[in-house]
C-alpha cells in the first residue's frame, strides 16, 4: 500500500513539477532558518546544565544602591567566603575562587631563557572545594590532594599541552611555572569541560598561595568589609532543603554586624543576593567571568519566532497551492472512492505526499545549515555547529520538525480532498459554490497572513537601521573621526615611561594633538564617585561620573568650553571641570554661574573648585541618558596610561595615517619591548557600542528578505492557478475589446486589496512592537510615517513585479488559442 502511495506521489509531483519545486523551496526556506535558529537557542539554553544538583548551586553576588541609583557587583567582599563557612546554616558547600588579571607566565628550562607566554586569560586561585562542585575528568593528579598545599597549579589538558609540548601527563607533575613573580608546581591535570558552560578556565593555583604571598593577599582583601572587588567569586551549593531567601538572609545580618551603614552613607544600602546558576549566562547585569556579553533570552525568544514565522509561511504556501489544485485531483478522488477507498486511506495518502515534499525539504535545509552559519559567523558562537553524529539532539528535533510542518501542512489540503462525493465529482461538480467561496476564503486569509507577516519584517527592519543610523550620525558632543587610543601595558607602566611615549608620539609628523588619560569621553569603562554639593538651603548630593584628562584632553576630542577655564598641568587635583548636566543639578541655569564654587564633598571628604563647564557629552551609548560627569587632571600613572590621538586629515587616497601607526608601534617597541602593540579607533569603539543592534539588523535584513522570497513564490503559483482557470474569460474579454492594461488590471485588483488589508492590519501591530523596543533608548529616533508607507509601498510593488510576469503573459495571449481549446 505505502509504495503505491509512494509511486502515486511521485507520479503527482512530476505532473506538477512547478508547484512541487515551490512548495520545497518554500518549506527548504523555513526548515533551514528552523534548523539554524535551534543550534543557536539550544547552544545558549543548554549552558550550565550538566553540573550535579545545579539547582541548589547559586553565586553570591552583591546589590548596592548609592544615591538613588542600583549598582551591581558579580563578587564579594574578601572576608565573606570564610563568614558563609562559619556562620550561615544550610549551606553544603562553599567553593570561593579568584581571578587574576592576565598573567604572564614563564616556564623554566635549563641552560635556557624561560618561555613566556604573554597575559594568559582563564587564570584563577581555587582549592579543591571547586572541583567538588563542579566535576572534571582527571588525567594525572587527584582532587582530593592537587590543590591542598600553596604553590600548587592545576592545568587543563589543553593548556599542559601548551606550556609542555613535549611531555606526557605523568611527566609534567611537578615541573616549575612562574605566573609573573609566584613559582607553583603542576600538582594536577584534568580535561576541559566538554558541555557547554561558562566555566572556560584552564590554570588553577592553589588558593592557600595568595596567603603566603603578600602582593596576592593585599589583593584579596581578605579581612576587609568595606570592598568589594569582582575578581572575588563565591559559589555555594545549598543543602537540600535550605532556601535561597534564608541564606539571604542570614548573610546580610552577618554583613551588617562587620560593616555597619554609616551616618554619612545615609540613603546608600548595600546587601549580598543569590544567583542561580541557570541564569548565570543570560544576566547581564552581573555578567559571568569575562569581558563578553551574557545571552540574551528576549533576543533568542525572538529568534524563535522568526523561525516560526518563516516555517509558517512556507506551510501557508504549501496550503494554499494544494487547495487551489484541488480540483484537478477531484476525478482520481471520484475514482478511488467509487473502487473502495476509505477517506481515512485518501487523507493518509495525501498526507505522505506532504511527508515526502517535507522530507526532501530537510535533507536540502540539512545541507544548506553549514553554509548558513558559516555566514552567520560574526556574531554566533564558535561552538554552534551542525555534527548529527556528535549531536543526536537534532535527529529528534528533525524527526518532530518533519511531523509537525507535514500535519500543519497537509491535514488541511488532505480532509479538504478526501472529503469530496465521488457521484458529484464524476459528474464534474466537484466544487459547489459553496465550496469554492469556503476555498477561496481560506487562501485570501492565508495570503494575507503572508503579508503581515512580510510587512511587519520590513517595517521593524527599517526602523532599526533608522535608529542605529542615528546612533551612529548622531552629534554625540564630541569628535570621533581620526581619533586614535592606545594603552600603556599596565604592569609595565610608570609615569616617566607614559612621558616618554607621549613625547615621542608629538613628534610624528601625522599626529595632530595628543593626549594623557584614562577612558575616552565615551566608553564602556566608568568611573564614578559621591559628590556632595551644598548651596546653603539643601544638600544636592549625586552620583558623578569622573574622566581624568590633562589640558589636550578636551582639544583632541572637541569638548566645547561654554564658561570658565580647561584644566591645566599647574592646577591641584582639587580643581576640574563639569558638564553642564551636572551644573543645572546643582540649580545653575547659566553655566558661568558654576565656576568658582566648591563641591564640598567629593570622594569622601575631598573639596573640589569648579573653574570650567564643559558642554553635555554622552559618556555611555544612546541606551542611556547623559550622567552628570567631571573632567579631572591625574598625576597617577594608572589614570594617565591611555593615550588619546588625533590624527591629522588624511589626504584622499594617501597612506598617511598607515605610516603614522608604522611609526606609533617602532616607538612602543623601543619603550615597551616586552608587549604588544596594540591600538583602536574611537569610531570604531562607538560603533561597537551597537553591536547588539546591528546583528538584529542583519537577522531581520535576512528574515525580511526570505519572507517576501518564499511570499512571492507563494504569490507566482497562485498567479499561475488563476490564470489558468481563467484563461477563456480573458479570451473572450480581449475578443470583446478588452485592452491589456485592463486585464492586468482585472487580475491584480484582488491582490492590491489582500495587500491594503494586510496593511492595515500590520500597521498597528509594528507600531507598538517598535515602541517597546526603543524605549531601551534614552535618546532615540522618530518613528516616522514613512516607514509605514515605504514599507507597504515596497511589498505591493514587489508582489505586483512578481504576479505581473504571469499576468501579462496571460493579457498578451492570442485568445483564439484559448477560445479552440476544446
Amino acid at each position: 500500500m505505502f509504495k503505491n502511495y509512494f509511486k502515486i506521489a511521485l507520479r503527482n509531483f512530476w505532473r506538477h513539477k512547478f508547484f512541487t519545486f515551490i512548495n520545497v523551496i518554500g518549506l527548504s526556506i523555513g526548515i533551514s532558518s528552523a534548523l539554524v535558529i535551534y543550534l543557536i537557542v539550544h547552544f545558549d539554553f543548554t549552558f550550565n546544565q550538566n553540573f550535579d544538583n545545579g539547582d541548589r548551586i547559586y553565586r553570591v553576588v552583591s546589590n548596592y544602591t548609592f544615591s538613588g541609583e542600583e549598582a551591581h557587583n558579580r563578587g564579594v567582599s574578601g572576608p565573606v567566603p570564610e563568614a558563609v563557612r562559619n556562620g550561615v546554616s544550610g549551606v553544603e558547600l562553599t567553593v570561593p575562587f579568584f581571578l587574576l588579571n592576565q598573567p604572564n607566565v614563564f616556564i623554566p628550562e635549563k641552560g635556557r631563557v624561560p618561555v613566556k607566554f604573554k597575559l594568559q586569560d582563564n587564570v584563577i586561585l581555587a582549592d579543591g572545594r571547586y572541583f567538588s562542585m563542579f566535576k572534571y575528568n582527571w588525567l594525572a593528579g587527584s582532587a582530593n590532594t592537587a590543590l591542598n598545599s600553596p604553590n600548587q597549579t592545576v592545568l587543563t589538558s589543553d593548556q599542559a599541552k601548551k606550556y609542555f609540548p613535549q611531555l606526557s601527563y605523568s611527566q609534567m607533575m611537578g615541573r616549575v611555572i612562574t605566573y609573573d613573580t609566584i613559582s607553583v608546581a603542576v600538582s594536577g591535570i584534568v580535561e576541559p569541560l566538554k558541555e557547554n558552560n561558562d566555566f572556560t578556565f584552564h590554570d588553577f593555583i592553589s588558593y592557600s598561595t595568595a596567603k603566603a604571598n603578600k602582593a596576592l593577599s593585599d589583593e584579596l582583601s581578605l579581612t576587609s568589609w568595606g570592598g568589594t572587588t569582582s575578581s572575588s567569586i563565591l559559589f555555594v551549593k545549598l543543602a537540600p532543603n535550605a532556601t535561597a531567601a534564608n541564606f539571604e538572609k542570614q548573610l546580610n545580618i552577618i554583613l551588617k554586624k562587620n560593616d555597619p551603614p554609616k551616618p554619612e552613607n545615609k540613603g546608600n544600602t548595600r546587601d549580598f543576593a543569590l544567583q542561580p546558576l541557570s541564569d548565570l549566562h543570560f544576566n547581564s547585569i552581573y555578567g559571568t567571568f569575562d569581558s563578553g556579553n551574557p545571552a540574551n533570552k528576549t533576543t533568542l525568544y525572538g529568534l524563535l519566532v522568526i523561525a516560526a514565522f518563516l516555517l509558517l509561511l512556507g506551510c501557508i504556501n504549501f496550503v494554499n497551492l494544494t487547495t487551489a489544485q484541488a480540483t484537478q485531483r477531484a476525478k482520481e478522488i471520484g475514482v478511488r472512492k467509487t473502487m473502495g477507498s476509505s477517506r481515512t486511506q485518501l487523507i493518509t495518502q495525501f498526507l505522505s505526499e506532504t511527508f515526502i515534499i517535507t522530507l526532501l525539504a530537510v535533507i536540502i535545509s540539512v545541507a544548506l545549515a553549514p553554509a548558513i552559519l558559516k555566514l552567520f559567523k560574526d556574531f554566533i558562537s564558535a561552538g554552534i555547529k551542525l555534527d548529527l553524529l556528535q549531536q543526536p539532539h537534532l535527529f529528534v528535533f528533525l524527526f518532530l520538525l518533519i511531523i509537525v510542518v507535514s500535519l500543519l501542512s497537509g491535514f488541511y489540503p488532505a480532509a479538504l480532498l478526501s472529503g469530496y462525493k465521488p457521484v458529484l465529482v464524476l459528474k464534474n461538480q466537484a466544487s459547489s459554490n459553496t465550496g469554492k467561496t469556503r476555498n477561496a476564503w481560506l487562501r485570501k486569509s492565508l495570503t494575507v497572513t503572508q503579508f503581515v507577516i512580510a510587512q511587519f519584517f520590513i517595517m521593524a527592519t527599517v526602523l532599526v537601521g533608522k535608529q542605529i543610523h542615528y546612533a551612529l550620525t548622531k552629534d554625540l558632543g564630541f569628535k570621533k573621526d581620526a581619533i586614535l587610543i592606545i594603552n600603556s601595558p599596565w604592569k609595565n607602566r610608570t609615569l616617566s615611561k607614559n612621558q616618554v611615549f607621549m613625547d615621542k608620539l608629538k613628534a610624528i609628523p601625522q599626529v595632530e594633538l595628543v593626549s594623557a588619560g584614562k577612558a575616552a569621553p565615551s566608553s564602556t569603562s566608568t568611573n564614578s564617585t559621591e559628590a556632595t554639593y551644598i548651596d546653603g538651603k539643601k544638600e544636592i548630593k549625586i552620583e558623578l561620573y569622573e574622566k581624568y584628562g590633562d589640558p589636550n584632553y578636551i582639544n583632541v576630542y572637541k569638548l566645547k568650553l561654554l564658561a570658565g577655564r580647561n584644566i591645566q598641568y599647574g592646577d591641584s587635583t582639587r580643581a576640574f571641570l563639569i558638564n553642564n548636566t551636572y551644573a543645572k543639578l546643582m540649580g545653575f541655569k547659566n553655566p558661568a554661574d558654576a565656576v568658582g564654587k566648591y563641591i564640598d564633598k567629593f570622594n569622601g571628604d575631598k573639596r573640589m573648585q569648579i573653574i570650567g563647564v564643559v558642554a553635555d557629552f554622552y559618556s555611555e551609548s544612546l541606551h542611556s541618558a547623559i550622567k552628570p560627569t567631571c573632567i579631572h587632571i591625574s598625576n597617577s600613572y594608572y589614570n594617565n596610561g591611555t593615550f588619546h590621538i588625533a590624527l591629522k586629515p588624511q589626504t584622499a587616497g594617501g597612506n598617511e595615517w598607515k605610516k603614522a601607526i608604522a611609526s606609533m608601534e617602532k616607538t612602543w617597541k623601543e619603550i615597551y619591548p616586552e608587549d604588544d602593540f596594540e591600538y583602536s579607533f574611537f569610531d570604531e569603539s562607538i560603533a561597537k557600542f551597537y553591536d547588539s543592534e546591528q546583528h538584529t539588523s542583519t537577522l531581520l535584513t535576512w528574515a525580511t528578505g526570505l519572507s517576501i522570497f518564499i511570499s512571492c513564490l507563494g504569490l507566482l503559483g497562485l498567479a499561475i492557478y488563476n490564470t489558468n482557470q481563467r484563461t477563456k474569460e480573458i479570451g473572450i474579454r480581449k475578443v470583446l475589446g478588452a485592452t491589456v492594461t485592463q486585464i492586468v488590471t482585472l487580475l491584480s485588483t484582488e491582490l492590491v486589496m489582500l495587500i491594503v488589508l494586510a496593511f492595515v492590519l500590520v500597521t498597528p501591530l509594528a507600531w507598538y512592537a517598535m515602541n517597546k523596543w526603543m524605549e531601551s533608548f534614552a535618546d532615540r529616533t522618530t518613528i516616522s510615517w514613512w516607514i509605514f508607507v515605504v514599507s507597504g509601498g515596497g511589498m505591493l510593488l514587489t508582489a505586483l513585479i512578481t504576479s505581473s510576469f504571469q499576468t501579462v503573459k496571460a493579457a498578451l495571449a492570442n485568445p483564439t488559442k484559448s477560445l479552440r481549446s476544446e
